[in-house]
């Protein structure tokens, strides 16, 4: 296979596996889009931030981010309190709830890719995973597919595919 050739189908197939992860999502949980899983999880890693932290993490636009924060108000997963350094902000929270529903995805998405990468050697595994992380590592902004969408999720919990 050329190098061109290569090429075309790492696109084809990255397109393909952000196609299935944005697919599955609303099969883990019926509120739970890709989008807001991956807000979510910046918000666990991060210990709250405000809304455009997000937006400028994830290269989305302001609007695109108010609305999931909405969405994810609206069926308290998140919560907004005030910056205890600056009474002006307002800090995206996680509630109990957003930390369950969490922690219930990712362990879901973590058995998906489990049983689908059962019969992988482990030579065949780490290789994948060192590819993946040389790839995200040369992107130099978060990778996002179709409006403005994080293909993945979380480090160590991409989307399942």
């Amino acid at each position: 296979m050329e190098a061109a050739e290569a090429v075309e189908t790492i696109q084809r197939e990255m397109t393909s596996f952000a196609r299935r992860a944005r697919a599955s999502a609303g099969r883990l949980h019926p509120e739970l889009s890709l989008v807001s899983y991956t807000l979510l999880g910046h918000l666990e890693e991060s210990g709250g931030c405000r809304a455009t932290d997000l937006a400028a993490h994830y290269a989305l636009d302001k609007s695109t981010v108010s609305r999931q924060v909405a969405a994810l108000e609206r069926v308290a997963l998140i919560e907004r309190r005030v910056d205890p350094e600056d009474h002006r902000v307002q800090l995206l929270h996680l509630t109990e709830a957003g930390r369950r529903i969490l922690a219930q995805v990712t362990e879901s998405r973590r058995a998906a890719f489990r049983e689908r990468l059962a019969d992988w050697p482990a030579a065949d595994l780490e290789r994948f995973a060192e590819y993946l992380v040389r790839y995200n590592a040369g992107a130099g902004t978060p990778d996002t597919a179709g409006a403005g969408t994080p293909d993945t999720a979380r480090a160590g919990t991409p989307a399942d595919g």
